[in-house]
């Protein structure tokens, strides 16, 4: 439920979503109706998660996974706009962000099908795995999408930004237009704070079991997301398997980054940069982010201790 303040004061905004949580901060002009605003909010994050979730059998994403290879699937425009953007940064990136994953995610175990790794089920996706911008047919001006080959599409890695950009647009919407709006790791600043002073965000220690900040980012008409291999991950034969797939390895990811956070103008950019830029590795990484023009902060493990490398406005390149 809404947190009612007087008009022009800072007023905060949540509930559930996808597990987790959305929140908005923001000040508002006299004369916003802040039930309708936190209904509005409320809405845009559902509706992507209506359409988005690998988790909901009845889900656009699912049904377009279940359509046998050549057939048209006519989707909303909002799953369209976000698999353009997925193919697109699959292709700049080479493929270290693949939304055809999802049968290796299911396939290792963070999946809706199992909670553990299944030998013949990891070899099976492994050799069927075909990329998506190699695979997937978009045709905007009829709002449909054909999958060339078999394919189980995951855009997990990029959909929670996408709804940050729909409660901004929500905000703006609204006549708001100095709001923090967030899901999970992803956030996106609308403005700065009514004095004009940026927007403080804490940008997470890569730590198991923590929740405490490495350091504070300052935001104004911007976004950033974060991706990692702290919070999800599974133990197989002694070793810590994170839940980002590699689609070039068919693995889950294996490299010394711990996190990478990205800014861009809009979340669902930053959240599919952040992911694979955290695929590419700790080489081939900062290389692909000086090469498309990115800001990002690699926290790199060495040694039992955090390397900071930045790129960008973060600094070293």
């Amino acid at each position: 439920m809404p947190k009612t303040c007087s008009d022009g004061a800072e007023s905060t905004l949540s509930g559930p979503t996808m597990g987790t949580r959305w929140a908005a901060r923001y000040q508002a002009p006299a004369g916003v109706d802040h039930a309708a605003l936190y209904q509005g909010l409320a809405q845009a994050v559902a509706c992507v998660d209506r359409q988005m979730s690998p988790w909901k059998p009845d889900s656009d994403l699912m049904r377009l996974n279940r359509a046998a290879p050549g057939e048209w699937v006519t989707l909303p425009a909002e799953i369209l706009d976000v698999l353009d953007c997925a193919l697109d940064v699959g292709r700049r990136s080479d493929g270290a962000f693949d939304a055809a994953v999802g049968d290796l995610v299911n396939a290792w175990g963070f999946g809706a099908q199992r909670d553990a790794p299944d030998a013949v089920a990891v070899r099976e996706a492994a050799s069927a795995h075909r990329f998506a911008h190699d695979g997937l047919l978009l045709d905007p001006t009829l709002g449909r999408v054909c999958k060339q080959s078999v394919m189980t599409l995951d855009l997990c890695g990029i959909a929670k930004g996408y709804a940050v950009d729909r409660m901004t647009a929500v905000m703006r919407d609204h006549g708001v237009g100095h709001a923090l709006l967030s899901l999970d790791g992803e956030l996106r600043a609308l403005g700065a704070r009514a004095d004009g002073r940026p927007w403080a965000v804490a940008l997470e220690s890569p730590t198991d079991g923590l929740r405490a900040p490495h350091g504070v980012l300052e935001l104004a008409d911007l976004a950033v997301a974060t991706s990692g291999d702290y919070r999800h991950w599974i133990q197989v034969g002694g070793e810590r398997l994170a839940h980002t797939m590699d689609g070039r390895r068919t693995a889950p990811v294996r490299n010394s980054i711990a996190s990478v956070t990205v800014l861009a103008n809009e979340c669902m950019a930053a959240d599919a940069w952040a992911t694979a830029l955290l695929v590419a590795g700790p080489d081939e990484g900062p290389a692909l982010a000086r090469r498309v023009g990115l800001d990002a902060l690699f926290l790199l493990r060495r040694d039992g201790r955090l390397i900071e490398w930045g790129v960008g406005r973060f600094g070293r390149g």
